[in-house]
């Protein structure tokens, strides 16, 4: 065996960190939008006033109090109101997408170019007119359509007026949403994510910025302790979950050909060493990120989600419908990121996590330049242990490597460290399918051209085939170059993955 002729070769980005215009077409403030930049050692922040005028400043994850709003403020750099500009460059973008040979583009949509508060009755015609030209446009070269509907992305209303996802109210906004991107491109969109790495609350959680008035007087996306906080986040999963099965029986119903999947992070663990207490550890710790596409690909809570609950003093709010919606509507497939592995050590293990990823770190692996454990041979092992587990179709919609590139003076760009990272990644891709029988549908790396990073807000961490020029300010004049590894890549997508040197 080899990969099969259909097999889907191509890349992927994120609307708030690739699009950019932020305030054109309609589009309405996206929580991201008020994020700042930040380095891998500084965090992100969000600046926040009240109405007499006092001002604060929250990180990534903390909570804006009571009485105050997020706001732009003079003299930052905002990376999402410009990105990488596919917003003005989609032409040119997959054009060079198409030179490569991709298979596939898998993209997401603004929520707030749709419906530019979320809790719009109707949606923003110029909106889904501009994403109508970019699938157009693929599908003029034969690219097919990945459309992530959901990516880190949270309309800025719906995060100050509703809390975010902790209110159930946000299944039906979402819904909408989704709905009308379905019946919108019911004939030239066939793969399909609901929500991107819905076991990473963090990307959502951050973007859920007030929630209701707490007894502290505050309003919160966190709880009053660290047990509560993760119980806020269970909760807010679960209404995701449900969203992201309803969504699955409305395309059903529109386009029985739809292939929809769920998206989740499952970078794997390793137990530190073969202690029966590392082994078992490790277990547990990775049943904190399959307890989501368990829920998605077999239908219901597993017998052990009550333990992790448990943990967490978690008691599970549901809808008596709640349990019979999970059930019927299954994804098609299971669509995940992959960039490391880490290790469970009983010494030192993360106890507070709630979606299974990033443990202690694994001293045998070597790293990025963002400190990433590098581990290709983890790949083959999740693929396998994915497909023994649910028998259904998978799809490695994110993989890469973040780094720092240097143009010289004759313009090339010289990224042997990306190809060999993807090169020995593929390798072991190609071995699962091969020797193991993986049904594996497609293969997208991440930030197939640059794009400001969701952590950092960074440029100088690069993961794309195509070089934008762009420093960690914005500056520069978003000319688009070809690296070295553009042309590699188009050579393995040519040989359908035989030649990888």
């Amino acid at each position: 065996m080899s990969f099969p002729k259909n097999f889907l070769w191509g890349g992927a980005t994120a609307a708030n960190q690739y699009e950019g215009g932020w305030q054109e077409g309609g589009r309405g403030i996206a929580v991201h939008d008020l994020m700042t930049d930040g380095t891998k050692d500084e965090p992100r922040r969000i600046y926040c006033q009240n109405d007499q005028g006092d001002e604060v400043t929250i990180q990534q994850g903390e909570c804006i109090p009571f009485g105050y709003r997020g706001i732009l403020k003079e003299g930052y750099y905002y990376p999402s109101h410009q990105a990488t500009d596919f917003y003005h460059h989609y032409k040119e973008d997959i054009a060079l997408m198409s030179e490569m040979g991709f298979k596939t583009y898998r993209l997401s949509i603004s929520w707030t170019r749709i419906f530019p508060n979320g809790d719009d009755e109707e949606p923003n015609e110029e909106g889904l007119r501009f994403y109508d030209q970019v699938i157009n446009e693929l599908r003029k070269y034969n690219i097919e359509p990945l459309v992530t509907i959901l990516h880190f992305d949270m309309p800025l209303h719906l995060a100050t007026k509703y809390g975010g996802w902790k209110d159930r109210r946000l299944i039906d906004f979402y819904l909408r949403f989704a709905r009308t991107l379905f019946e919108r491109w019911k004939d030239k969109v066939t793969y399909w994510i609901t929500v991107n790495e819905i076991n990473v609350l963090g990307g959502y959680w951050t973007l859920g910025l007030a929630s209701n008035h707490r007894k502290t007087g505050t309003h919160s996306n966190q709880g009053e302790t660290p047990l509560e906080d993760a119980g806020i986040k269970l909760q807010s999963i679960h209404y995701m979950l449900v969203a992201s099965a309803l969504a699955n029986k409305m395309a059903r119903k529109i386009n029985p050909n739809f292939m929809l999947g769920t998206m989740c992070a499952l970078s794997g663990i390793y137990p530190a060493t073969c202690h029966p207490d590392d082994v078992f550890g490790a277990y547990e710790f990775r049943r904190k990120a399959l307890l989501y596409s368990d829920v998605t690909m077999r239908g219901y809570y597993p017998n052990y989600a009550q333990a992790i609950f448990d943990e967490y003093n978690f008691h599970l709010e549901m809808e008596p419908e709640d349990e019979k919606i999970l059930r019927e509507n299954t994804s098609d497939y299971l669509a995940f990121s992959y960039y490391r592995t880490t290790a469970f050590d009983r010494n030192s293990p993360n106890t507070t996590t709630t979606g299974g990823q990033q443990a202690s770190p694994n001293p045998y692996l070597k790293k990025t330049p963002w400190g990433w454990p590098i581990d290709p041979e983890g790949l083959r092992f999740v693929l396998n242990e994915l497909y023994d587990r649910y028998q259904k179709p998978l799809f490695i919609v994110e993989n890469g490597m973040g780094n720092i590139d240097v143009v010289e003076e004759d313009g090339s760009i010289h990224d042997d460290y990306r190809i060999a990272y993807l090169r020995d990644h593929i390798k072991e891709m190609k071995k699962a399918v091969e020797i193991d029988h993986v049904n594996l549908l497609g293969y997208t790396t991440w930030g197939c051209i640059d794009i400001v990073s969701a952590g950092t807000g960074e440029m100088k961490k690069r993961y794309g085939f195509v070089y934008v020029d762009l420093d960690d300010k914005g500056n520069g004049s978003l000319k688009r170059m070809k690296k070295d590894s553009f042309y590699w890549y188009k050579k393995v997508i040519e040989s359908n993955g035989e030649i990888l040197e």
